[in-house]
């Protein structure tokens, strides 16, 4: 099921101000990456933000973005110069397109929850690569087990475009199951009636096992990082930063 988050209108538009593209460090890594691609997929691409960027650098080649949340993409196809399509990877299954790049920015695969879902979605990325194509994606590192400071980290206030402070909590609802952790947002605002929750759960892989699942897809890890700054990956790096390409 797609997060209330992503669906609601009100609360995508708010996304990009609770994540500004000034403080996203994984901006910088994947912009040359995109910039130099003369066909991108950004899968699960939200509010579109990085095509988005891109164009507007002057990237003159082809970009799609899918996401299968309705109002994330009413945010991204402000911009009417690039693909947008709601759906996900089995939206690909019938097109037959092919990319040089495929990127899942934000953590969004962390979002692939169980082993078929996981699997399917690897094989079609497979299949869209060009022979030379690379797939690029982060997931944070389990090992050093972030979500202990998520209620730090993603809780905080902004305005929205009424000038309206909205507010946000980030809480860990409950242990950790096995690979899995589940937490919500609550976003409140006094010019709001109630409160509007979200309610997430992602998937946390260590580098051996991600490595298994996208063999599994025909695919092989080509470069690995522990950070946005391109540092080796170690048992402390922050992300599981891989670049594969087809095997």
């Amino acid at each position: 099921m797609v997060d209330k988050v992503f669906t609601d209108t009100r609360l995508a538009a708010l996304y990009d101000s609770f994540s500004p593209e000034g403080a996203r460090d994984d901006f910088r890594f994947y912009l040359p990456l995109v910039m130099a691609a003369p066909s991108v997929l950004d899968l699960g691409c939200g509010t579109g933000a990085l095509l988005r960027r891109a164009r507007a650098d002057g990237h003159g080649g082809r970009l799609c973005g899918v996401d299968p949340a309705p109002g994330m993409l009413e945010v991204a196809r402000a911009q009417e110069d690039i693909e947008w399509v709601l759906g996900d990877a089995s939206s690909l299954c019938s097109r037959g397109d092919r990319f040089d790049l495929v990127v899942m920015t934000g953590h969004a695969f962390q979002v692939l929850l169980g082993d078929d879902e996981l699997r399917s979605t690897l094989a079609v990325i497979a299949a869209t690569l060009t022979d030379t194509g690379r797939f690029v994606f982060e997931t944070r590192n389990p090992l050093v087990r972030e979500w202990e400071t998520w209620h730090q980290r993603y809780s905080g206030e902004v305005l929205d475009e009424t000038g309206a402070v909205v507010r946000c909590v980030c809480h860990v609802t409950g242990p950790v199951d096995g690979d899995l952790v589940s937490f919500t947002h609550t976003f409140t605002s006094d010019q709001w009636t109630e409160p509007e929750i979200s309610y997430s759960k992602l998937r946390f892989l260590d580098a051996p096992t991600l490595a298994a699942f996208l063999s599994t897809a025909g695919l092989v890890v080509a470069e690995q990082f522990g950070d946005w700054d391109r540092s080796p990956l170690t048992a402390t790096s922050p992300e599981i930063i891989t670049v594969a390409c087809r095997a």
